[in-house]
């Protein structure tokens, strides 16, 4: 059977008794989102790609060790780790991210698309860098919880876990991040019409 086939358990598995190409599949699968969401967190390439390959350093010695944990999704096992990283980086540094509009990637760059015509890759291109606008511009708690949710696919309670607040709080983080964000799309196009 193809590794490509197999899920996540079956690769951790098959990697543990020396199959590299089972680890190489699981990286390949997973390292987009994990590295889009560092970058998030830290607005630097060569930090993010720093943090990307310590998550792969712990991740590849907490599996070794047989300490982790099949309960668990691997992906949101893998973002809790890289998110701590980012968490500690910032703890180290004493400062909170900054969000820079002049960075040249961009969390669409990495998700799949299905082919389509110039004009609907324009609109959607447009759509996307508004969205990021909009994200980039919240205040930092609200963007958090935005990205982890909706770019990490992570659930209220996972959310929770890793910042260490309340479902509530992390619930009320992302309601207010959707009313400041339908808010600045009222603004902006109250600023067109005018």
């Amino acid at each position: 059977m193809s590794v490509k086939k197999l899920n996540d358990k079956e690769l951790i598995l098959l990697y543990l008794k020396g199959d590299e190409n089972a680890f190489a599949e699981l990286l390949g699968r997973h390292k987009d989102k994990i590295y889009t969401s560092i970058y998030l967190f830290v607005k630097d390439h060569d930090l993010a790609e720093d943090i990307f390959q310590d998550v792969f350093i712990k991740i590849i010695n907490t599996l070794r060790k047989g300490k982790y944990n099949h309960e668990g999704k691997f992906l949101q096992w893998a973002m809790r780790i890289s998110y701590n990283l980012c968490v500690d980086h910032f703890r180290r540094q004493k400062r909170r991210t900054k969000v820079s509009s002049s960075e040249t990637f961009d969390i669409f760059d990495v998700l799949e698309s299905k082919d389509e015509n110039m004009e609907g890759t324009m609109i959607r291109s447009q759509k996307y860098k508004m969205v990021k606008e909009l994200v980039d511009k919240l205040p930092a708690e609200q963007r958090e919880v935005v990205i982890l949710r909706h770019y990490a696919d992570m659930s209220f309670k996972e959310i929770s876990q890793l910042t260490r607040v309340s479902i509530n709080t992390a619930l009320g983080r992302m309601r207010y991040a959707l009313i400041n964000m339908r808010k600045m799309i009222e603004n902006r196009e109250g600023m067109l019409l005018s």
